[in-house]
């Protein structure tokens, strides 16, 4: 039931009066087209200006406000930090509080707007995915049961851990895990080996939900609504490779390690994704690796500067600066276009990605925030290694290579339709009601985000489509994959020509497909994103006309101040 509604919730801003409107976006205002003549994305960045100001002043939309955006995670927070493990009526309690949230996210995208164009993006994405991701861990898990994290036991926690953590503890366990805490250790909670780490003050261990008190509900709530990836939680997703086997040995964990390559500095899974053991081996990654990627974004948005399809010109020939070659080949032009627009995205999540590990391990750490403060508690890495395109061909485009920040989401509610209807998870039929899961869900996040935007986006005719596509490639090439090995003929290809045709298949398949997508991210002004505060190669000129070397000269975000509190607060 609660797949129909969050599915209900992610179509409710496409329905006008029962029927489906979202299929050519009907905006909120007729003049959000964009308008001939704009020659840089500073006039582009001014002219979606106008727009979002006319739709507010003239009562069309709603500004996206903080604090009042987060009413939803505030209320479903409260909920949880209430224990309900044992009260019927409150495990009950949480369809209604999930109903709110839907309504309540449901009204934030059909109404709510943002200044930026990558911000009026986020409204919508992030809206049905905070709902998506509440239906994970709330209704087709109930966290509070299901749910255990990593934790380091101190000597405090460790008065209160028959009571806070382990209260479903047989004796049995406990008496085995306090053999485990008068073992000595050879290496310290860092990873290094350490003799002044004493066992008794850093033995890890799985922590349940706690009793109490209210700030240890609240640290746990937390961790678990924003642990998108559940690294350090006993429902991790796939492809990040298992902690480091000192941890695991404390944990009492025996996972499966065959899959991963153990270096001095890091473990890495087979999908590419690294754990570090040490901060400094991370922030150096981290510092390289945003490193480079400023200087490859300074440049591809440079690029992107120069050419009208990325200010929302979708049908504008090549620019005048391409080689000639280029200009005079659509097929060329098409795949230019294509290939810096991937570029773009990769690179800009690259980043973004890369800054978490940088900021909660390298610069806050575990004085701070303790356990989740370690290097080996945050994988440098959010996207694997490209060999899984080369082995898995789409699948392994979007199941390794691809950033898995949403998977658990996705993954929930097939698993809960899998276990009502009695289906195997493994089998083909399984795999298929999994695969068509969640493509759709996917399809809705981007689709939430085209309709919030203030551009002439098509949501379902874009991105939807492109989601729903890419599940019936990964169908079309495992169907013929396993004809192929059925008739021998698979087993007898060299390795070379199978990566090959995986590398082929695949981009040929976005070459027609990816359109969908990216030019819906064209017209809806994702492109005018500006990641970077300074541009060397802007500021000497390789831009466009009006681009300067400071590149935030129209701010981020600001202060509103409107007629009541709910519509005060700080405007994206």
């Amino acid at each position: 039931m609660y797949v129909l509604t969050v599915a209900y919730s992610a179509l409710l801003p496409f329905l006008k009066n029962g029927e489906p409107y979202g299929i050519v976006k009907q905006t909120l205002d007729d003049t959000t087209m964009l308008p001939p003549g704009l020659r840089t994305p500073r006039e582009a960045v001014l002219y979606y200006d106008q727009v979002y100001f006319d739709l507010i002043n003239n009562g069309k939309a709603y500004p996206f406000i903080y604090p009042w955006a987060t009413v939803g995670a505030a209320v479903i927070i409260g909920y949880l930090l209430i224990d309900h493990r044992k009260s019927p009526w409150l495990q009950w309690a949480r369809w209604p509080v999930f109903a709110f949230l839907c309504l309540f996210q449901g009204w934030c995208i059909a109404t709510n707007r943002a200044r930026y164009c990558a911000s009026a993006f986020g409204v919508g994405l992030l809206s049905f995915w905070g709902t998506l991701w509440v239906a994970a861990i709330m209704i087709a898990n109930d966290c509070q049961r299901d749910f255990k994290r990593i934790e380091r036991r101190s000597d405090t926690t460790e008065r209160a851990a028959n009571t806070e953590t382990n209260s479903s503890a047989s004796t049995i366990e406990q008496k085995e895990l306090n053999a485990r805490q008068r073992r000595p250790t050879a290496q310290g909670s860092d990873g290094s080996s350490d003799g002044k780490h004493n066992e008794s003050r850093n033995e890890l261990y799985w922590q349940e939900y706690p009793s109490g008190p209210l700030i240890a509900r609240l640290d746990w709530v937390a961790d678990c609504f924003c642990s998108f990836r559940g690294v350090g939680w006993n429902w991790q997703t796939s492809g990040i490779p298992p902690p480091p086997q000192w941890a695991q040995t404390q944990l009492g964990d025996n996972s499966n390690t065959d899959n991963t390559t153990n270096d001095s500095r890091y473990t890495k899974s087979r999908t590419g994704i690294r754990r570090f053991f040490t901060r400094a081996e991370l922030l150096r990654d981290c510092l390289i690796s945003l490193t480079s990627t400023y200087f490859i974004l300074d440049f591809t948005l440079t690029l992107m500067h120069r050419d009208p399809y990325f200010i929302g010109y979708t049908t504008a020939s090549a620019p005048s600066h391409l080689p000639q070659i280029i200009q005079n080949s659509h097929f060329l032009t098409k795949s230019f276009r294509l290939l810096l627009s991937l570029t773009g995205i990769y690179t800009a999540l690259y980043s973004i990605f890369k800054l978490g590990p940088l900021f909660f391990s390298c610069l806050l750490g575990s004085k701070v925030l303790g356990l989740r403060g370690e290097a080996w508690m945050n994988p440098a890495d959010m996207f694997g290694s490209y060999a899984m395109i080369l082995d898995k061909g789409l699948a392994g485009w979007w199941g390794g290579w691809w950033h898995q920040t949403f998977r658990y989401g996705f993954e929930a509610p097939a698993t809960a339709i899998l276990a009502a209807t009695g289906i195997e998870k493994k089998s083909t039929k399984g795999r298929l009601v999994s695969l068509c899961i969640a493509f759709f869900l996917s399809g809705c996040v981007h689709a939430c985000g085209s309709y919030t935007q203030l551009g002439d986006t098509r949501p379902l005719l874009g991105p939807m489509r492109f989601f729903l596509l890419q599940a019936v490639g990964i169908m079309a090439q495992t169907v013929a994959t396993h004809q192929l090995r059925t008739a021998g003929i698979l087993e007898k290809c060299p390795k070379l020509i199978k990566q090959a045709a995986n590398f082929a298949l695949v981009h040929v398949w976005l070459y027609y497909t990816a359109p969908l997508l990216v030019d819906d991210f064209a017209q809806g002004g994702v492109w005018l994103f500006e990641p970077l505060p300074f541009s060397v190669l802007r500021g000497l000129g390789f831009g466009a006309v009006d681009d300067q070397f400071f590149c935030w000269w129209h701010g981020l975000f600001w202060w509103r101040t409107g007629k009541h509190w709910w519509d005060t607060g700080i405007a994206l």
